[in-house]
C-alpha cells in the first residue's frame, strides 16, 4: 500500500512520533501541503492522511488509485464526502479523542476570565505588590463560578465533559441540543434564545452545519446578558466575528474567550483582533501531547482496519 501524509506539522513537531501509521505501508510524508499541490503530492497512492487539506472532487479525480482519506481529525469539513462516495474512497474521522483536553481548555479560558491570574502576575511583575502598604489588593475583579448558570450548545461528549466540570465548581448547568432524547442527566434543555437569556457563560460544543454558521450573531448576543461570557472551543464558523467584536467593544456582552475562527490561521484582517475583552488562542484545545498520541494511535488503528477489510470510523456511505 502507497500512503501519502499530506501535512504532519499539524499533528507532530518530532515530539509524537507517526511510526504505527507509516509503519502500514510505503509512506511519503510532507509536513505541510498548500492545497494547489494536493493531487500532484497524492499522485498514484492508494491512501491519505490529513487534517485540513481539501481533498475535492477533482483530487478524486486526478488520483484514481485513492480509496482512503484518513483524517488527523473529528471534523470532515474538509473533504468532499459524495465525492469520495462516487469513487468508492472510504473517509475515516477519530470521534471522541479529544474530549478531556477541550473541556480542560475550556475552562482555561472561563477561569482566566474569573481570575484574572495574567492580569496579576503582570500586576506583580511590575512592582506593585513591593510597592504596597498592605497585604493584599485586589483592583482587578475577581468573580466565583459557584451559583453561575452554565449555557452549553451541543451536548455530545465534550458538552458532557464540560458539564461534569462545571458541577464540580457548583454550577448550574442548562443546554441547547438537537437532540434532546439522548440528554439522560438531568439537565435543561432550552431553545437557544432561552439559553443565552439564562446563561451567565454561553460555551459551544457543536458540530458546524449549513444549519448553524454564524448561529452567535447580532440578534443572539442581544439576548445574553451584558455580564456574560461567551466561549467557543468548537468551531469559528458559529460565530458572526463582525457581531461579536462590536459586542465585545460596546459592552453588550463582558467577554469573550476564542480557540477557533472562520478563517485560520488568522487573517491581517480578522475582526476580533480589535475587540476588547477577547481572549483568543490558536486552535489549540486539543492539543496537548497526551491528546495528540491519542489521536495518532487511533489513526493507525482506522486505516489497518481498512487495510484489513473492516473499516471502522466511516463518516461517508460506501457502495
Amino acid at each position: 500500500m502507497k500512503l501519502v501524509i499530506l501535512d504532519s506539522e499539524t499533528v507532530s513537531r518530532n515530539d509524537v512520533s507517526l511510526d504505527e501509521i507509516t509503519s502500514l505501508g510505503d509512506t511519503e510524508i510532507f509536513g505541510y501541503t498548500p492545497n494547489s499541490e494536493v493531487a500532484a503530492r497524492i499522485g498514484d497512492a492508494d491512501a491519505v492522511i490529513c487534517n485540513k487539506c481539501l481533498i475535492t472532487e477533482e483530487v478524486f479525480e486526478k488520483c484514481p488509485n485513492l480509496k482512503y482519506v484518513g483524517l488527523f481529525a473529528t471534523g470532515y469539513n474538509n473533504v468532499d464526502l459524495k465525492a469520495a462516495s462516487g469513487h468508492g474512497a472510504a473517509v475515516c474521522n477519530v470521534p471522541s479523542y479529544s474530549t478531556d483536553a477541550v473541556a480542560q481548555h475550556t475552562f482555561a479560558l472561563i477561569l482566566e476570565f474569573c481570575n484574572r491570574t495574567a492580569e496579576y502576575t503582570a500586576s506583580v511583575a511590575n512592582g506593585d505588590w513591593v510597592n504596597y502598604k498592605l497585604f493584599t489588593y485586589f483592583g482587578i475583579p475577581t468573580f466565583e463560578l459557584a451559583g453561575k448558570t452554565v449555557g452549553i450548545v451541543g451536548y455530545g461528549a465534550i458538552g458532557r465533559k464540560v458539564a461534569q466540570i462545571a458541577r464540580a465548581f457548583g454550577m448550574k448547568v442548562v443546554t441547547s441540543t438537537r437532540s434532546p432524547l439522548k440528554v439522560t442527566d438531568g439537565t435543561p434543555c432550552l431553545s437557544l434564545e432561552e439559553l443565552l437569556k439564562v446563561s451567565d457563560i454561553v460555551t459551544l460544543h457543536c458540530p458546524l452545519t449549513a444549519d448553524n454558521t454564524k448561529m452567535i450573531n447580532a440578534r443572539s448576543l442581544s439576548l445574553m446578558k451584558p455580564s456574560a461570557l461567551l466561549i467557543n472551543t468548537a468551531r469559528g464558523g458559529l460565530i458572526d466575528e463582525e457581531a461579536l467584536t462590536e459586542a465585545l467593544n460596546s459592552g453588550r456582552i463582558a467577554g469573550a474567550g476564542i480557540d477557533t475562527l472562520t478563517f485560520e490561521p488568522m487573517r491581517e484582517d480578522c475582526p476580533l483582533r480589535k475587540a476588547s475583552n477577547c481572549l483568543i488562542t490558536p486552535h489549540v484545545a486539543w492539543a496537548p501531547r497526551e491528546t495528540r498520541i491519542r489521536l495518532l494511535e487511533r489513526v493507525a488503528a482506522n486505516l489497518r482496519a481498512w487495510k484489513e477489510g473492516s473499516p471502522i470510523n466511516v463518516v461517508n456511505q460506501l457502495p
